[in-house]
C-alpha cells in the first residue's frame, strides 16, 4: 500500500514543543484526522484536509484514518500530549484489530509528544521525581468503582499520582469523591499541584496542600498531581518548587 498512517502528539500546547518527527510528519501529511481543537492546531495548507470530530467518536474517527490511508492517503491522526497516554494510539489499534485484515499491511507509526503530566511536573520541579502512576478520573470507558480501587491502592503504595480528566462540566461531582477520598487515605498533608493549560498563555500553577484543595480549582484543561509522602515544597522568591526525592531509605 502507497498510503501510510501516523499517530501523533502535538504536545500539551505550545508549538515549540512538538517534535521534529510530528513536525515532519503533518508538512507530508495529506489528511489530519482528530478531535476538534487538536486539528485547530494544524495550519491548513493546499492539498491537505482536515477531519475534525467530536471527542467521542474515537473508534470512528480512528476506522476513517485507516481507511484512508488504505486508499493511498497519508494520515496523521493527532492527540494533544502523547497519543500513547489516555489518546488515540490505543483507539487506532483497537480498529486495526476489528477492522479488515488488509488495514494490518499498512505503514502505521506512532510519534510521541511531550504528556499533559510531563510538562506539568517540569513547570513545577519534579514531583515525578520517583515512583509515580496516571490514573484518568473520566468513568466514560470504566466504571467508578475501578477509579477509587486504584486511587485506593496508589495511595496505599505511596505513589505521587498524576491525574488526567479530573472535572468536566459533564462530571463535576466526581472530583470531589476523589478529593475527600484521598484525604481519607492520605491524610491533609500532602501536596498537590493544579497545573492548568501548561506552555500557553493561560498557564496557571497552583500548589496548595491536599487539606486545601477544591474541585474547582480543575477543569479539563488542568493536570492535578498529588505528590507521595515525601513530596517536599520549597519556598523561595517567586514560584516555589514541588519535587519528590530520588531515594527512600530501606525499611521506610
Amino acid at each position: 500500500m502507497s498510503g501510510w498512517l501516523v499517530i501523533a502528539g502535538l504536545g500539551p500546547g505550545d508549538d515549540a514543543l512538538v517534535t521534529h518527527d510530528v513536525t515532519e510528519a503533518l508538512a507530508d501529511a495529506t489528511d489530519i484526522v482528530g478531535y476538534i481543537p487538536y486539528v485547530a492546531r494544524v495550519a491548513p495548507r493546499e492539498g491537505l484536509v482536515l477531519h475534525a470530530s467530536d471527542n467521542r467518536v474515537e473508534l470512528d474517527r480512528a476506522a476513517l484514518a485507516l481507511g484512508l490511508a488504505a486508499r493511498g492517503r497519508r494520515v496523521v491522526v493527532v492527540s494533544s500530549g502523547d497519543p500513547g497516554v489516555f489518546a488515540m494510539a490505543a483507539a487506532v489499534f483497537e480498529a486495526l484489530e476489528a477492522g479488515p485484515g488488509a488495514w494490518r499491511a499498512l505503514d502505521i507509526r506512532v510519534l510521541p509528544g511531550i504528556t499533559a503530566m510531563l510538562a506539568a511536573s517540569a513547570r513545577a520541579g519534579a514531583p515525578l521525581g520517583h515512583d509515580f502512576c496516571a490514573i484518568n478520573l473520566s468513568d466514560n470507558l470504566k466504571p467508578w468503582a475501578l477509579i477509587e480501587k486504584r486511587l485506593r491502592l496508589a495511595a496505599e503504595a505511596d505513589f505521587a499520582m498524576a491525574f488526567y480528566n479530573p472535572r468536566s462540566r459533564a462530571r463535576p461531582e466526581g472530583f470531589a469523591r476523589v478529593l475527600d477520598l484521598l484525604r481519607d487515605c492520605c491524610g491533609p498533608d500532602r501536596w498537590m499541584l493544579f497545573a492548568r493549560a501548561v506552555s500557553t498563555p493561560e498557564e496557571e500553577l497552583r500548589i496548595v496542600s491536599l487539606a486545601d484543595a477544591r474541585p474547582d480549582m480543575a477543569d479539563m484543561r488542568t493536570m492535578v498531581i498529588l505528590g507521595s509522602s515525601r513530596t517536599r515544597r520549597i519556598d523561595r522568591p517567586g514560584s516555589p518548587i514541588l519535587y519528590t526525592p530520588r531515594f527512600v531509605a530501606e525499611g521506610a
